[in-house]
């Protein structure tokens, strides 16, 4: 007999079926070890590891289905295929139930030890397709832990980067004595921050896919504040944001829409040294959130004219389009609130 041939432990107290089922499951293709009783064949399966254990309902002492709750804590228990010469389904059931793996009806001849064979086989390839079913979902696990690492590298070197192209612009900026373009320098600069905040966010956080926006706009709203801050007037941001998920180039988006919408309003709501708070809201709606951005100051123009050189509205408009977001504004507040609805 072939040592890779299954290995089968066959306990039955009735040595005359023993010794016919070692020859019948050996012309079969089987090793087969044999057990007189219940206790003996759970050691026998605590010392060598069988690939199936084949146990007989009546046996004295302890029967089959004890056997099967002994076996039970062997490491690494095989199979097991109930032997009863009882068709009284409930036993069968009760089998099953205690772990069998399948059972077959004790009978005389040949189509007793086909059946056996036969549920043998398909207990082994059952155990087979577990074991490669396992092994690929061992290695998908391992794929995706090795995709996120790479993944969060990327996200912190897109970081790096974009700190250092925000570092190039502002250096330009203190180098440039006109006025307008030193503050188109600082916008640019608050855009590219607006994007290097979600890569920030991405690769120190457990989730490469998504972006947690209540943390991601704090920190935004927080950057924005300290920078409009800084001029003649103080600009206070109030923020309040539901906690919600975006998938990064949504998120990206949208932090986009608030640093122009905020920044519009930092430079346009209040007069200069003028004192004016911008409020900054995210919540959801059923399947999709609302942001809107507000304030109390001098209200949008009376004839409509864009202020500044309208790249800012470009990009609201086009960061909207690729979120299908709707863009209005309340007419009936005082000042101007911009709301962005889009689906989740």
């Amino acid at each position: 007999m072939s040592e890779t041939a299954p290995h089968i432990l066959y306990i039955d107290d009735d040595a005359g079926l023993r010794r016919l089922a070692d020859k019948a499951l050996s012309r079969r293709g089987f090793r087969v070890s044999l057990a007189e009783s219940g206790p003996q064949g759970v050691a026998m399966a605590r010392e060598t590891a069988f690939d199936l254990i084949a146990v007989d309902h009546y046996m004295p002492g302890q029967d089959g289905l004890a056997t099967i709750n002994a076996l039970q804590g062997v490491p690494d228990c095989p199979p097991i295929v109930y032997v009863t010469g009882s068709e009284e389904s409930r036993i069968a059931v009760a089998a099953l139930k205690a772990g069998a793996a399948d059972y077959v009806v004790k009978a005389v001849g040949d189509d007793f030890f086909d059946l056996l064979a036969s549920s043998f086989q398909q207990a082994l390839e059952r155990v087979r397709l577990r074991t490669a079913k396992e092994a690929v979902e061992q290695q998908l696990r391992a794929s995706n832990a090795r995709l996120e690492t790479m993944l969060k590298e990327v996200n912190h070197r897109v970081a790096n980067s974009l700190q250092l192209v925000s570092a190039f612009v502002r250096l330009q900026g203190s180098a440039i004595a006109d006025a307008a373009a030193r503050e188109a320098l600082t916008e640019t600069e608050q855009r590219i921050q607006a994007i290097a905040h979600v890569h920030r966010r991405l690769y120190s956080s457990d989730d490469v896919e998504y972006v947690a926006m209540d943390d991601y706009l704090d920190a935004l709203v927080g950057e924005l504040e300290a920078t409009w801050s800084a001029y003649d007037g103080h600009r206070p941001l109030r923020l309040t944001a539901e906690p919600m998920r975006l998938k990064t180039d949504r998120a990206v988006s949208l932090g986009i829409i608030v640093n122009e919408l905020v920044s519009n309003a930092c430079k346009y709501a209040y007069a200069v040294e003028t004192r004016g708070e911008v409020r900054i809201a995210l919540q959801a709606a059923g399947d999709r959130f609302v942001l809107s951005v507000e304030d109390d100051g001098a209200g949008l123009p009376a004839d409509g004219k864009i202020r500044g050189t309208g790249l800012g509205t470009k990009l609201i408009r086009s960061m909207a389009s690729s979120l299908q977001a709707e863009i209005s504004y309340d007419t009936a507040h005082k000042g101007v609130r911009a709301l962005i609805t889009a689906p989740l």
